[in-house]
């Protein structure tokens, strides 16, 4: 059988594209131990993350460190978010940090961001699926604590502003392990029935107690709702999933039974009613759309245009690296030949034979003697040694040559 015959390049690139497609390795958190930690001149950090068993190569681009709210280091123990791909240069797959925390400090915050992003990605939270509630609805279920505060205010503010509403309660669990499910549970009774709109929610209370409310099926689950539906989770800085999710995000459990159910007036105030619910949608709207606007901008393409380019980034720093070794060759090439030259000069120059014993002869107009031809008995010369001169008179001469007398 014969077989396609790849290049190291088609492999490497084929590779990249299979974790690409991946949707788990687009967006994980890895916990690990820092290691070969560094930080190049560029900016990018270059480490690896090992635990007892294994390790992978990491990078994180300057536009990434620059946000880091701590200084990383060799030994520090971290929880690191991104994607993996594959360096083609060197046919090595590695973790493309876009976020890093110290681990045990904001484990749950990054997961909710992680979770987020995710869940954004598929539309959840688009605000074209955000639907306007009803102007007088005549039934209103509630999914919440029965024996919290939050179903107390919102039943006392709905009987007050029309006692006419018929308002259905489901119970459920909104804390600990069993909330999601038990939510999720509630939801779909009241999917069953004919209800104008839902409130969802609970009083506030710490991350970890609202954590219920940022869970993956409670977040389908609200998304999925048949009529417009209200999120109340906790005090008005509290932001969970499902508010995004739902149709309405309520500060508090009291402003969602103030959204919900509007009061009866003679027609002079309800037309001012009027007024200010269209400033409120204006003002929700507005604020959606910075939402959505602030989400996007944190996307990957945003915070980073080079993104298609980082791998051509990485290589720019192994070729900086390689020039600088490459001029450092050049330049040592240049200073030995260099050295080599004054040498070869030093062993030509006439100093050099004088300082051997060997001694220059002029005549009287200053030219050199190379023969005895060039002298007659009496004439003066000059006798040029290594130290000083000599003016000397010929007394004799002799023809003889020295390749003769051998």
């Amino acid at each position: 059988m014969q077989r396609e015959i790849l290049s190291v390049s088609d492999i490497n690139n084929y590779i990249k594209q299979l974790l690409q497609q991946d949707g788990r390795m687009s967006s994980i958190v890895v916990r690990g131990e820092i290691s070969n930690f560094t930080r190049h001149s560029s900016g990018h950090l270059y480490f690896s993350l090992k635990d007892k068993t294994g390790s992978i190569k990491c990078v994180m681009f300057r536009s990434s460190a620059q946000r880091l709210q701590f200084s990383p280091g060799h030994g520090m123990e971290v929880l690191a978010a991104g994607y993996v791909s594959v360096y083609e240069r060197d046919g090595v797959y590695q973790l493309y940090v876009e976020q890093m925390m110290e681990a045990g400090a904001g484990a749950l915050h990054m997961a909710y961001e992680k979770r987020k992003a995710a869940l954004a990605a598929e539309g959840l939270f688009d605000t074209d699926r955000k639907r306007p509630l009803p102007f007088l609805p005549q039934k209103i279920g509630i999914v919440t604590s029965p024996t919290g505060a939050a179903i107390r205010d919102l039943l006392s503010i709905i009987r007050r502003r029309n006692p006419a509403v018929s308002v259905y309660v489901v119970p459920a669990i909104v804390q600990g392990s069993e909330g999601a499910a038990s939510i999720c549970k509630s939801l779909d009774v009241l999917y069953q029935k004919d209800m104008d709109v839902i409130i969802t929610g609970r009083g506030g209370g710490s991350l970890e107690e609202l954590w219920c409310f940022n869970e993956e099926a409670v977040v389908r689950k609200i998304a999925e709702s048949p009529v417009p539906i209200i999120s109340a989770v906790g005090h008005e800085t509290d932001v969970t999933l499902a508010d995004f999710a739902a149709d309405v995000r309520a500060a508090t459990p009291s402003m969602a039974a103030e959204l919900a159910v509007p009061v009866k007036m003679q027609l002079q105030q309800e037309l001012e009613l009027r007024r200010r619910t269209l400033l409120q949608r204006y003002e929700s709207c507005l604020n959606q759309k910075k939402m959505r606007l602030e989400h996007l901008s944190q996307h990957r393409l945003f915070q980073k245009p080079e993104f298609l380019l980082q791998d051509r980034q990485q290589l720019l720093d192994d070729k900086t690296e390689k020039l600088k070794q490459a001029m450092e060759q050049v330049l040592q090439q240049k200073r030995n030949q260099l050295a080599s030259g004054a040498e070869r000069l030093q062993a030509m120059s006439p100093l050099n034979v004088l300082s051997r014993g060997y001694a220059l002869c002029e005549n009287d107009t200053g030219n050199l003697v190379r023969s005895v031809s060039q002298v007659q008995k009496g004439d003066t010369i000059t006798v040029t040694l290594e130290q000083g001169r000599l003016r000397a008179a010929v007394t004799d001469r002799e023809e003889e040559t020295w390749k003769q007398k051998s």
